[in-house]
């Protein structure tokens, strides 16, 4: 980690005119050195703030004091979240997709966290193994919450072999401690054959259900497995097995609604498609705070696009309110959204799970005239058919075999920063697309405004 590196300051921040310059790092806040974004948020709440900065060039730190009404933002985004150094996984667990991807990516794409920090910031999942007692009295006093705690199994030597740590034993006691704490925490189970369904998910399952039944939600998702997964005891799911955990977890859901007073357990979208089940109605969901996760997005975007409604907000809410915390994964910048020309002809490229159910939607609201090219993914290979895990090379494939009059339509969530998986970028890309906001509103919205300008 770099520090609290200075990324930007805003047009208002209290900090211009001062001896502040973007590339300064905060060394300390009020004399305290903050280690993650979370406390550097809560030392500038006040309404004097004194920085500690250093900047390349100069021998010696220099002191800087704002003046600002208390709870005023400085006005200033951070290059991290984590200014002493991310928790690492010490976890090898089997299922781990870090494992399956090929060489010469990214090397962040290969950083395993396993910190409670970047949980409650982002709704990265954490097992807990590197959770200690420490960390649970920062999380209490912080009211750092919600938090998103990966399960698995509660068969705790099922767990510990999973995990490959006996620590994946006895780390569930810390998800004991937070819920008794009050603080709320999201889970997941991934689901690999043969390893942990059946019997033993019904197990889980229903362990979860008694003994933790204040968590917030659990969610159920299927293992992923790339074309260079290593592990032989990894597969995908069958569409029978995958029917098996959808009914599972319905007749679970109805016996939660009964005692508990609400839904509590879901399978994610992607069971119910290879199951060739039809995924849920959006009525269904008590909540969407584990769309991230594949659980009700499908429904989510439905509603969007039939309604021009907004989708709702996914993921801890928190992270909206973290004065100067850098946009990460999920939550990073896309690409800048483009316009349809003024066209006749439009496809949209997507991801094998997603196009027969753009093709149906599509036709179901006027738009049959609109194409869907469904993107093999070549590059991962296996089971990996979601969009968000398509990359430049395999959409250049796609684009060799459309017309050059067709308008490409583009989903933004397989880009982050302007930037493939792969490292490609749009400008690798061997004609131009328009990158559009993966919500059904703005789908639509685009659509529409082209069939308009045809029209006019």
């Amino acid at each position: 980690m770099s520090g609290a590196r200075i990324a930007g300051i805003s047009a208002t921040s209290p900090v211009l005119g001062l001896d502040v310059e973007v590339g300064d790092v905060i060394v300390a806040i009020n004399g305290r050195e903050p280690t993650d974004i979370i406390e550097y948020q809560q030392f500038v709440d006040g309404a004097r703030v004194e920085l500690l900065l250093q900047r390349e060039g100069r021998p010696l730190a220099h002191k800087v004091v704002i003046e600002k009404e208390e709870g005023q933002s400085l006005g200033l985004s951070i290059d991290s979240a984590v200014f002493d150094r991310i928790r690492t996984c010490d976890n090898h667990c089997s299922f781990c997709f870090i494992y399956q991807l090929p060489k010469g990516m990214r090397r962040s794409l290969y950083v395993k966290d396993d910190d409670f920090r970047l949980s409650f910031l982002y709704g990265n999942y954490t097992t807990l193994t590197r959770f200690t007692e420490f960390d649970l009295e920062r999380v209490i006093d912080e009211r750092l919450s919600p938090l998103y705690v990966s399960v698995h199994t509660t068969n705790p030597e099922l767990r510990a072999e999973m995990l490959r740590n006996p620590r994946g034993a006895t780390s569930l006691r810390w998800l004991r401690a937070l819920l008794d704490a009050n603080i709320a925490v999201h889970a997941q189970v991934v689901v690999c054959p043969g390893v942990n369904d059946g019997d033993e998910l019904a197990r889980t399952l229903t362990d979860l259900v008694s003994d933790y039944p204040t968590l917030e939600s659990v969610a159920v998702v299927p293992v992923g497995v790339s074309a260079f997964n290593a592990e032989e005891s990894m597969r995908p799911h069958t569409a029978a097995e995958a029917l098996d955990v959808v009914n599972l977890v319905t007749g679970l859901q109805d016996f939660c609604r009964e005692v508990l007073g609400r839904t509590f357990l879901y399978a994610s979208d992607e069971f119910y498609l290879v199951a060739g089940a039809s995924v849920p109605p959006i009525s269904a969901y008590d909540s969407l705070d584990e769309a991230e996760n594949g659980v009700g997005m499908v429904s989510s975007f439905l509603q969007s696009f039939t309604e021009r409604t907004a989708m709702t907000s996914l993921g801890s809410g928190f992270f909206q309110s973290v004065d100067g915390a850098p946009a990460w994964g999920y939550r990073a910048q896309r690409a800048e959204p483009g316009h349809a020309s003024d066209t006749t002809s439009i496809a949209l490229l997507t991801g094998a799970y997603a196009g027969p159910i753009l093709r149906a939607t599509l036709d179901d609201n006027g738009f049959e005239d609109v194409g869907v090219v469904v993107v093999e993914n070549r590059f991962f290979g296996g089971n990996i058919k979601v969009a968000g895990l398509l990359t430049g090379s395999d959409i250049n494939e796609a684009l060799r075999h459309i017309d050059e009059d067709v308008t490409i339509l583009l989903p933004d969530v397989c880009l982050n920063e302007g930037r493939f998986l792969d490292g490609l970028t749009l400008d690798d890309l061997h004609r131009s697309v328009v990158v559009v906001p993966t919500t059904g509103v703005a789908l639509r919205e685009i659509l529409e405004q082209s069939r308009t300008k045809v029209n006019v």
